[in-house]
């Protein structure tokens, strides 16, 4: 089993010299993880959302796009994260104040040259704030702030890890435009501050990330559209305080989308989004579904 790690981890790290944007080619904040009403905060309660991804992709791409010839490269990974809203009825700049806590459940598996390694766990907790507006019947916003805490399973020996082990600061703005019956748009824009990450020394740069809905209403709780993400790499990273070449990454993604809402407090959406354009990172396939249930 050591040697698997070993020679698994010579691989991947072959790999990250090469390609691989930010600490282990991920990220603290799951890229493409909002989809329509990602900015419409529901009336004051308390409220349960679940998030499913599955993520998998067989291509590393360097920092000019180019796949990196590495042998069986594959990821497979599946995450269920369980967020925990409130929205008060306490105004603040003539919004509402919102809560949440985000707790997910992280399995990952990559392969490479016939070996493989795994890891699974909780993975990092968010925490955050912000504030609602309802500018409209149509138009809503959110502006908010979130703190990534390093609490998932991590070992700098192992060359996958569910945690990230380090903190991330997250300002956002999300943002949503509602008709049932026309045309629906969302945006969520936000900021990834990375720290250090103290055991290995190494500092994964800032990045951009913009999820993204645009659909229909058919006028019976059904929209169709498309969404994905567009993520860029705002800084290098930075091994022991010293720039690395070639580490700022970008992804696009987009797909197919859906959302029902029920009328009655509840809704889902799901979203099937490939990637492509993409530097210093995997290139795969993302498949997200969110639904909210009200308490």
């Amino acid at each position: 089993m050591k040697h698997t790690q070993l020679f698994l981890g010579a691989a991947l790290l072959t790999a990250a010299s090469a390609s691989f944007a930010t600490e282990g080619g991920g990220s603290t904040y799951p890229v493409g993880a909002e989809n329509h009403l990602a900015g419409a905060a529901p009336p004051p309660g308390v409220y349960v959302l679940e998030y499913v991804n599955v993520y998998s992709a067989d291509r590393l791409n360097d920092g000019q796009g180019n796949a990196v010839p590495i042998p069986g490269f594959k990821v497979n990974a599946v995450a269920a994260a369980t967020r925990i809203a409130w929205v008060t009825n306490t105004p603040v700049l003539g919004g509402q104040l919102v809560a949440h806590a985000i707790l997910p459940l992280v399995k990952v598996k990559v392969s490479a040259a016939g070996q493989s390694s795994s890891s699974s766990g909780l993975g990092d907790v968010s925490l955050g704030t912000g504030v609602a507006w309802h500018h409209s019947p149509q138009l809503h916003s959110v502006a908010a702030l979130d703190i990534v805490l390093p609490v998932g399973r991590y070992d700098a020996a192992r060359p996958v890890n569910v945690g990230r082990n380090y903190a991330s600061v997250q300002p956002a703005y999300l943002v949503s435009w509602i008709d049932p019956n026309g045309l629906n748009a969302d945006a969520k824009i936000g900021l990834n501050l990375n720290r250090t990450n103290k055991d290995t020394g190494y500092r994964s740069g800032n990045e951009l990330n913009i999820d993204y809905a645009l659909g229909w209403g058919l006028g019976n709780g059904w929209v169709v559209g498309v969404g994905g993400n567009v993520y860029q790499q705002l800084s290098e990273d930075k091994a022991q305080g010293q720039s690395v070449p070639g580490s700022k990454g970008r992804a696009y993604s987009a797909g197919p989308n859906l959302k029902y809402d029920s009328g009655k407090g509840w809704f889902i959406t799901a979203k099937l989004a490939k990637e492509f354009s993409v530097r210093s990172r995997s290139e795969g396939t993302q498949f997200w579904i969110k639904t909210t249930i009200p308490f």
